[in-house]
């Protein structure tokens, strides 16, 4: 699977008038509202990215058949369902358009509010905060044609796809109802193979999470080498540590009760004692976790009762500052014989 990063940051700069007063964005034209993007072509969007990335991964891989790029609403591009289907390759994308279904008189959501749920899936994950919650999703899909907009259907063919729709039951308190509106040209038969597919895209944000440690942490975008070359020894070395500091994070909450030695060093585990004093929390807290969050306090995690587990902000800036630490100690040890 090819999980697509969609990272991008979208600044809108004021337009001066002749008098020196700047307009911001509220203040635009409203001519600039009734432009009709959809007739804009793909390859003057921003959005063709997409699609350039879909064909050169098919065709590094050289399998297309084996390979289903896994996208976020931005990806929710007709161009791109196209680009797959010719390329033989497969997608599923969370949705964002109601786009038109059928014989092209009614819309997606007309039809999926007649499908009854198929089945019930119960997930568990943490919210910004990193609080535990758990929800109970009802699911619906259903293989339908999904038309284009109306300006591209002289270009692009009623394409045959899987819609599901992953709903929470009931109205959760003090956060946002889940609902994923996803899009697939893979086939689902089952409630086994829906849930697959909404597993399949739950992993995004692992991957999302992935990338903000490369770019954030590591500030890859940073580098200013200017050889094809030098870039990809510098982000090969750079990948291998933002999954060190993500991998520190995940096993810190699936396996507190694991051995340091699983994660750390034994040099690392002896200096994280030395350096942080034991409190209420870590003196209760099984091995492994016991030094993670010591870890993390390092790098400004306060470790207080009712805080959630550390995040990988946290575990990086500690993980820094333990290098750092090490390189001193081990040099320390060579001057003193």
């Amino acid at each position: 699977m090819i999980y697509t990063d969609s990272d991008t940051t979208i600044t809108t700069m004021p337009h001066a008038r002749a008098n020196g007063e700047t307009v911001g964005p509220s203040r635009l034209p409203t001519r600039r509202s009734k432009v009709n993007f959809t007739r804009i072509p793909i390859e003057k969007k921003e959005s063709f990215r997409w699609i350039e990335n879909l064909r050169q991964s098919t065709t590094r891989l050289g399998d297309p058949d084996r390979c289903v790029h896994i996208g976020d609403r931005e990806s929710d591009i007709f161009e791109l369902f196209c680009a797959a289907c010719e390329l033989g390759t497969h997608f599923l994308v969370r949705t964002c358009t109601n786009r038109l279904a059928g014989d092209g008189g009614h819309t997606v959501a007309d039809e999926m509010s007649e499908v009854r749920v198929k089945g019930l899936h119960r997930i568990e994950f943490r919210d910004a905060k990193g609080h535990p919650h758990q929800a109970l999703l009802e699911i619906r899909y259903r293989r339908l044609t999904v038309w284009p907009p109306l300006a591209k259907q002289r270009h692009y063919p009623a394409l045959r796809l899987t819609v599901i729709h992953a709903t929470e039951r009931s109205e959760p308190a003090g956060r946002k109802r889940i609902e994923w509106k996803l899009l697939t040209d893979l086939p689902v038969n089952s409630r086994v193979d829906a849930i697959e597919k909404i597993d399949w895209y739950a992993m995004r944000w692992k991957i999302e999470t992935f990338h903000k440690n490369l770019k954030s942490g590591c500030k890859a975008e940073e580098s200013q080498l200017r050889t094809a070359s030098r870039l990809t020894n510098l982000i090969a070395i750079f990948c291998i540590l933002a999954w060190r500091v993500f991998w520190l994070t995940e096993i810190n909450r699936s396996a507190p009760e694991a051995p340091s030695e699983v994660a750390l060093t034994a040099t690392e585990v002896t200096l994280l004692e030395q350096l942080v004093k034991d409190t209420a929390r870590t003196a209760q807290a099984p091995p492994l976790s016991r030094c993670l969050i010591k870890l993390a306090q390092l790098g400004g995690y306060l470790a207080r009762a009712n805080d959630p587990p550390p995040g990988n902000k946290v575990i990086w800036r500690g993980m820094h500052r333990l290098v750092d630490i090490q390189i001193g100690y081990w040099l320390g040890r060579e001057n003193s014989g």
